[in-house]
């Protein structure tokens, strides 16, 4: 059975993103030859990248695009990925499937034997898995930078949950990668 787990960057006071979507300048202080080990890593355990609408247009944008080489780009571009969302109908962007119904097409991957699946980004997307309880870990990397404004990962009205620390691990830049198991409820 695979795992679902959550990645993302944010700033020490929890914004994912700056003040308008897709403000991820505060990514170059987390970024460093530490951080680039653990993306190729993600690469080689996941089974499948999902995103929400947001994000899907941002990564394939980026990553269909960019003139950088090398395993993050290959593994972004070649792995399965699942978009969840009401408005689009379809992708070209290579494997990828496009879902409304985001908790049973999870509910149903999660299922099945294979690799993990990692949810990038998607505050949103997150707090919907969360709360249908189909996240298993959530691994953030909390750059050593505050930015005053922001997009928080964690939504202020979500319900109270409780987490285990699985790992702490400080890079030697400053930031640091909380990994957690998200606890059910009892």
């Amino acid at each position: 059975m695979a795992k679902v787990i959550v990645w993302n960057l944010m700033t020490l006071e929890g914004f994912f993103e700056g003040r308008e979507k897709w403000d991820l300048g505060f990514h170059q202080d987390a970024w460093g030859e530490e951080l680039a080990a653990l993306s190729s890593e993600f690469g080689r355990k996941a089974g499948l990248l999902v995103f929400g609408r947001v994000t899907y247009e941002g990564m394939k944008a980026y990553w269909t695009s960019t003139e950088e080489e090398g395993e993050t780009k290959a593994f972004m571009n070649a792995l399965p990925k699942l978009v969840a969302s009401r408005n689009l109908t379809g992708s070209d962007w290579n494997n990828t499937t496009v879902t409304v119904d985001i908790v049973g097409e999870i509910t149903r991957r999660k299922a099945l034997p294979g690799k993990d699946i990692y949810v990038f980004g998607s505050a949103e997307l997150t707090e919907s898995l969360l709360a249908a309880s189909l996240v298993d870990e959530i691994m953030i990397a909390i750059a050593p930078v505050t930015i005053g404004q922001g997009t928080p990962l964690f939504k202020s009205n979500a319900e109270k949950r409780h987490y285990a620390l699985i790992a702490a691990r400080p890079l030697k830049n400053g930031t640091v990668i909380l990994h957690y198991g998200v606890k059910r409820a009892a």
